[in-house]
């Protein structure tokens, strides 16, 4: 049986271009709803290492949690993959990834 983190990592590694999961979405999809925030731990801890397209991930309102420059490099890389962003952040009803029981 694969631990938390590695169906994470997985589910993270699926997300196409141009389209965004929020932190709740991946940890449901990873099987346990409640730990959206052991999801950012394991995206600051092993994006590198594993090179995951970190900056898919999204808060659930559709904004962008990082701050500084880090969210400048986050907004620009989806912006670059024809992520829209209007008012307040993304439209989820258009660029959030369906998946199965999310």
């Amino acid at each position: 049986m694969k631990s938390f983190t590695e169906k994470v990592i997985q589910v993270i590694q699926k997300i196409p271009k141009g389209k965004v999961l929020t932190y709740g979405a991946v940890a449901r999809s990873a099987g346990n709803a409640k730990a959206a925030r052991q999801v950012a731990r394991i995206l600051h801890s092993m994006s590198t290492k594993h090179n995951l397209p970190w900056h898919r991930v999204v808060n659930g309102r559709g904004q962008i949690s990082l701050e500084g420059r880090g969210g400048d490099l986050q907004k620009s890389l989806l912006e670059s993959e024809g992520v829209v962003f209007t008012g307040n952040g993304i439209d989820l009803k258009v660029f959030l990834l369906n998946q199965p029981g999310t």
